[in-house]
């Protein structure tokens, strides 16, 4: 295809992604997966920041990529441009130190790297304008979430480098090589791999609570361990009406909650519904078409029509999410594990001390917990992807160069590099064991020298094996976070369809709108808007408007895949 028609094709995947963006902001409910994961490779949280691209931004982007896309004398490193996510309010890779760290990337992967860092929020748009001109798309793109439809739609356009051709070669890239198959799937369009994925750990999600007023109160209410969501729900009970906090005040609600509606998803899996999909009598079909997904939804509903949870949860921003645990308005909170990790943190760092309410000597903790009856909503094994430019790594040296780079940022000196800094500047190495160092508050300000360079690692083959390359010393949350991870990991829920969807033109074209859609109707089923035979009947209005399309196509596949 000319470019000239490329670029047509890319305006318009750009429109339709700022209308899916705005359709995704009118009910609340977007995802609020996290880009961190397990321990030894967690990123900070996301800021929010302008999330416009100006035209004097762009152009400037245009320069530097034309700039380093330029033949380079053979014999010489190739030039490889990298947009990678900022989640660190730009405050990434400063500092003192920022430049040697730089460079010791670029010595050890043999390869020359120019960052461009887009913040987080602003990520989707800068990405689809990245998609209108193709001549000057950054070599590597990071990418966040799931394959979209504009993506797909660019892939079909031939956007993105077709990596079956090198990534399996394991002589060459013993780390990218031994990426998961399941997971490459879902990011395969019309049988070309269009991405490699930022691997996350699959067991993520789950329960967190306040272990101490759990022990204060479960004599009171007869509380036991939360492994049915009978067992969830007395304990929210009592957190919420009881005394948990011991100031003879009502201020309590047991359940944190916000607008992004992830946790009911979670939730959702303890009754036996899939994620997203499931398997009923050999066809794959959306969650709500299954005989569980209402009951669940109707446990749900019955939190909030208990109190249970925040009466404005739907509007409440997702920044601010978990502070009403670290400030004791709330005990449970139902999302990835790592985030009941850092709510406990809180409660033990010096500067925002939580006492217990058992021993107010020691302060308050937080049980990691979870699948709940068996069940729990597994993650999509990866958190976003990288792709390559088709159009500016014009050459098998510049895909070769960019792999290389992707490829060993795996190894155990860059893994080192990336997320802890330099030794005896960052972190110190006592009895063979890395000890990170970044703790003070002069530790905190050196952490920038390297900070967000862990935002360019794919971590493969796994999450778990690559976390296990740095020997480092496990503090006492890594080490509840990690057995957590591993005790959910059995009992955590796939999504059987994801490889489909990204091969069903019908899902590529209007899933997004649908299923934001199915999510509306919930929660204003959950909120009391609307009844259930009105829940009901807009679920079939999904289905007429598209949605029994995509099942067709989906199991088609399905069907041609067994």
């Amino acid at each position: 295809m000319k470019k000239k028609s490329l670029n047509k094709v890319f305006a318009l995947a750009l429109a339709s992604a700022m209308t899916l963006s705005l359709a995704a902001c009118g009910n609340g409910s977007g995802s609020n997966e996290g880009s961190g994961s397990s321990a030894g490779n967690e990123s900070s949280q996301s800021t929010a920041e302008d999330s416009s691209a100006s035209s004097e931004e762009s152009q400037q982007d245009s320069e530097s990529s034309e700039s380093s896309q330029e033949e380079q004398p053979s014999g010489e490193r190739q030039t490889i441009t990298f947009s990678v996510i900022d989640v660190n309010a730009g405050s990434n890779n400063v500092g003192e130190y920022a430049e040697q760290i730089l460079n010791q990337i670029k010595d050890y992967a043999n390869v020359n790297v120019e960052l461009t860092w887009v913040a987080n929020d602003a990520l989707a748009d800068k990405n689809a304008l990245y998609l209108t001109n193709p001549g000057t798309m950054p070599h590597i793109i990071t990418w966040g979430g799931t394959v979209t439809a504009n993506v797909v739609e660019a892939a079909k356009q031939g956007a993105f480098v077709d990596l079956n051709e090198y990534v399996w070669d394991s002589a060459k890239y013993p780390n990218l090589s031994g990426m998961s198959k399941e997971v490459a799937a879902n990011l395969t369009v019309d049988g070309k791999l269009i991405a490699i994925p930022r691997t996350r750990v699959v067991g993520r999600n789950g329960l967190s609570y306040r272990t101490d007023w759990f022990e204060k109160l479960k004599d009171e209410y007869n509380l036991t361990e939360p492994n049915t969501p009978e067992a969830v729900k007395e304990m929210l009970k009592a957190f919420t009406y009881g005394d948990p906090d011991g100031n003879g005040v009502d201020d309590t609600i047991g359940m944190e909650m916000t607008k992004h509606t992830g946790p009911f998803d979670i939730i959702q899996t303890w009754f036996g519904c899939g994620n997203g999909w499931a398997e009923v009598d050999g066809q794959l079909v959306p969650v709500w078409m299954q005989p569980e997904y209402m009951e669940a939804v109707d446990y749900i509903k019955s939190l909030y029509d208990e109190g249970l949870m925040p009466a404005d949860w739907h509007t409440r921003p997702t920044d601010g999410w978990s502070d009403g645990c670290k400030k004791g308005e709330n005990g449970v909170f139902i999302d990835v594990l790592d985030s009941g990790k850092r709510i406990w943190k809180y409660f033990e760092d010096e500067a925002t001390f939580t006492p217990s309410v058992v021993n107010p000597e020691e302060a308050a903790h937080m049980t990691l917990h979870g699948a709940v009856n068996g069940h729990t909503l597994a993650t999509a094994g990866y958190a976003g992807y990288f792709t390559l430019s088709a159009t500016t790594l014009d050459t098998p040296e510049k895909i070769e160069a960019a792999l290389t780079l992707l490829d060993k940022l795996n190894d155990p000196e860059m893994l080192v590099l990336t997320q802890y800094g330099l030794e005896g500047v960052n972190y110190d190495i006592v009895d063979g064991l890395l000890v990170d160092t970044d703790n003070t508050e002069e530790g905190k300000a050196l952490a920038q020298n390297y900070l967000g360079l862990n935002q360019m690692i794919p971590f493969l083959p796994t999450t778990e094996e690559t976390t296990a390359r740095v020997e480092r010393q496990i503090d006492k949350y890594d080490q509840a976070q990690n057995e957590a991870y591993e005790a959910a990991l059995p009992y955590a829920v796939m999504n059987p369809a994801m490889p489909y969807l990204v091969n069903s033109p019908t899902y590529a074209s209007e899933g997004a709108s649908l299923d934001e859609a199915a999510t509306a109707a919930r929660t204003q089923y959950i909120c009391g808007a609307i009844d259930k035979a009105a829940f009901e009947a807009e679920l079939q209005r999904i289905r007429d408007n598209g949605y029994d399309t995509v099942i067709a196509e989906v199991n088609e596949q399905y069907k041609a895949n067994q």
